[in-house]
């Protein structure tokens, strides 16, 4: 026992390099927002005289931008969760024709770049006057996570057994009744999980941001960040803030949902 001890120490050592050499990057983005400086590169490797000037500055600048990242991603999420889950149903339960080929075409769309819908929408935007609005962007963000909520959910929903929606189609239960009643509870660690997934997608969007919000009106914390850096800025402090204020709803998130995720995502892995 103290031999594989002993072997696994050069394993443990390593790891933690790693970590470091990955956790780095987020230390120093936390360590210039609170130099009273706002020098990125000459600033102390420890803040000894931390201050807060630059999140006031950054919650005085960027409070409406962290507010409107937040409403389009929980409708972002919502709106696809209310169109993957059915669908993964559909598709996991029902002898339907073609379903290889719709399950291609799923992870295709994944594969396709994002700039290249952003490119298609903003044509169809500018022709429906969806463009500088909240729905559009809720309506394009969700857009990249349907497919993906949808392959998430139809893994987890192919492996309930046929026997619980069967007991239900007997006592008289609708297929919509058994989906809402059977369906929904049981796949909610793969619910969560989707919805987890695309809250990330949305929250971290900067390609739709750019190319669908063009007046201003509308502007979500990524492009917020974007045009707080010019090449003359001279105060880091307040632009780090913000990169360290759009990160908590995410480490949250993760944190608490850490479980279901991992139950989530290997669900539908054994049968």
């Amino acid at each position: 026992m103290k031999t594989s001890r002993i072997r696994q120490i050069p394993n443990t050592v390593l790891g933690i390099v790693f970590l470091a050499i990955m956790l780095f990057p987020v230390y120093w983005m936390i360590n210039t927002s609170l130099q009273s400086n706002g020098g990125a590169v000459n600033s102390t490797f420890f803040p000894y005289n931390p201050s807060f000037a630059g999140y006031a500055q950054a919650l005085h600048d960027q409070s409406g931008n962290l507010l409107t990242s937040l409403i389009v991603s929980l409708g972002s999420v919502v709106l696809s969760l209310i169109i993957a889950a059915p669908a993964a149903y559909a598709l996991a339960k029902f002898k339907l024709r073609w379903i290889s080929i719709v399950l291609i075409a799923l992870l295709i769309a994944q594969m396709i770049p994002g700039i290249v819908i952003a490119n298609a929408l903003y044509t169809a935007y500018n022709n429906l006057g969806l463009l500088n609005n909240i729905p559009g962007l809720i309506l394009a963000d969700a857009s990249t996570s349907i497919p993906f909520a949808i392959l998430i959910l139809r893994a987890f929903m192919g492996s309930i057994p046929p026997s619980l929606i069967e007991a239900a189609r007997v006592d008289g239960a609708s297929h919509f009744r058994a989906f809402v009643s059977i369906v929904i509870p049981i796949s909610r660690n793969s619910i969560i999980t989707a919805g987890l997934f695309g809250f990330l997608f949305t929250w971290s969007d900067f390609i739709f941001a750019l190319t669908l919000t063009t007046g201003g009106s509308v502007t979500p914390v990524t492009l917020g960040i974007y045009t707080y850096i010019s090449s003359s800025v001279q105060n880091w402090a307040p632009v780090m803030a913000t990169a360290v204020l759009s990160s908590i709803p995410a480490i949250v998130l993760l944190i608490v949902a850490q479980k279901y995720i991992a139950a989530g995502a290997l669900g539908g892995a054994v049968k």
